[in-house]
């Protein structure tokens, strides 16, 4: 499975926070890319994850549902949620962190 091949389940909200993790019991730093009810996407530096890990994130002082590394491309990772992020928590966080309430995006299968 690749970036290209996961449908999006919900709309994607764009943000750019540099958000403290947990990958394999360690912490690591990396950059919120964009989030959603079912997950997020996070950049990190290479080889900070592999497929499976199990993540933990504080997102603006908001712990998100543990999640899952879904996929991997370059510095670049997908992280599935196991839980579902409520859409209110996703408002919040985007006016907390400055970023616009977001437009929906075209779904595409990427």
């Amino acid at each position: 499975m690749n970036l290209q091949t996961i449908p999006r389940a919900s709309q994607r909200r764009s943000l750019s926070l540099m958000v403290k993790s947990r990958v394999r019991s360690r912490v690591v730093f990396v950059d919120l890319v964009d989030i959603s009810e079912g997950g997020c996407k996070i950049r990190g530096k290479a080889g900070f994850a592999q497929l499976g890990d199990r993540v933990t994130m504080k997102v603006a002082g908001v712990n998100a549902p543990l999640g899952t590394i879904a996929w991997i491309e370059g510095p670049m990772a997908g992280v599935a949620f196991e839980g579902m992020m409520h859409p209110a928590m996703l408002d919040h966080l985007c006016e907390q962190t400055g970023a616009s309430r977001a437009e929906p995006r075209q779904h595409r299968s990427i």
